[in-house]
């Protein structure tokens, strides 16, 4: 209830604060909203890899220019769906993200933090994506040494006046496997700084190290989940087995239909072994269908949760379809 009024509470001084941008700006917006709706179409669709880096390196600078326009804070950029945009409840920034796909079917990220000024000029921090360039990921960096993914949720703490920031993203990886990321941002004199010792196995029946940095590895064709559950007040996710008994294997990885999760205390986010303790009823177990890679939207940027619900909507529709035809 608390995430959900402090959402309408920013959703309502965006709309109101939006009313700052002139009409002569709104008009020129949305027309450099058109060009990035087009370059950001052929950055995921291109049919060659030329193409798709091509429009990339043209869409950034117009992007750029288009953020410089006063109070672009305010301007959702709503028909560009490559990108995902991810606010925090007390709305003093965005973070924007979006993917390049090479022919080996890795992808490098690309994305800004556009901070919400008074005056309305731009604040703007570019986020390089170095996530290949470095073999230890649980690091602290800042956005030149960021690593690079496709941001699906945030939400906000505050702890002894200090404001943590935990994001929530997506990276498809390689061939063979794909991760979900975990990441505290957090300022420090005005410059972004991802990553932290926020994340603790404290409360582990064996304990482990505080990580600066939660990723899970799975495989690529399986459907993982970890996102704020806000009846829950705590982050939840699959806890992963290597189908094939090989656990050095991380593309070897799926759910086991039990989960594991976060709860915030005191600046952490402390780890719970096991979320559900109850037996699930014989028959009654949920079953994860794997995810068709070929009906995957980059253009919308989905959770596990939302394309499950979005099965389950279209399986019921079509049941309800079988009884009108008979």
């Amino acid at each position: 209830m608390k995430l959900l009024i402090a959402t309408l509470l920013s959703f309502l001084t965006i709309t109101a604060t939006a009313q700052r941008i002139s009409s002569t700006s709104t008009a020129a917006l949305r027309t450099v909203e058109d060009t990035l709706r087009e370059l950001s179409y052929n950055i995921i669709h291109g049919k060659e890899q030329a193409v798709r880096e091509r429009s990339n390196d043209e869409f950034i600078p117009k992007l750029v220019k288009a953020l410089k326009t006063p109070y672009s804070y305010y301007y959702p950029f709503d028909s560009v769906r490559t990108m995902a945009k991810v606010y925090p409840a007390d709305s003093t920034f965005r973070v924007i993200t979006w993917p390049l796909e090479y022919d080996n079917s890795t992808f490098r990220h690309f994305g800004v933090i556009q901070m919400n000024t008074k005056d309305g000029s731009l604040k703007l921090f570019p986020l390089f994506d170095n996530s290949d360039f470095t073999r230890d990921l649980d690091t602290i960096t800042n956005h030149k040494a960021w690593y690079g993914c496709l941001y699906y949720a945030m939400i906000q703490r505050r702890f002894f006046n200090n404001e943590y920031y935990t994001l929530f993203g997506w990276d498809a990886n390689s061939q063979t496997s794909q991760k979900k990321v975990m990441e505290m941002l957090t300022f420090k004199d005005g410059e972004p700084v991802f990553g932290g010792p926020y994340f603790s196995f404290a409360e582990d029946t064996v304990r482990k190290p505080t990580r600066n940095r939660f990723i899970i590895e799975y495989k690529r064709d399986a459907v993982a989940t970890l996102n704020y559950n806000p009846e829950m007040d705590m982050v939840v996710y699959d806890h992963l087995i290597s189908e094939t008994g090989e656990d050095h294997k991380k593309y070897t990885y799926v759910p086991d239909l039990d989960f594991e999760g976060f709860k915030w205390k005191a600046g952490k986010w402390v780890h719970i072994e096991k979320v559900f303790h109850d037996a699930l009823e014989q028959g009654k177990a949920p079953v994860v269908a794997p995810i068709d890679r070929k009906r995957v939207d980059l253009t919308r940027p989905r959770t596990a949760e939302e394309i499950m619900a979005e099965e389950a909507e279209k399986a019921a529709q079509k049941g309800k379809k079988k009884k009108k035809d008979r």
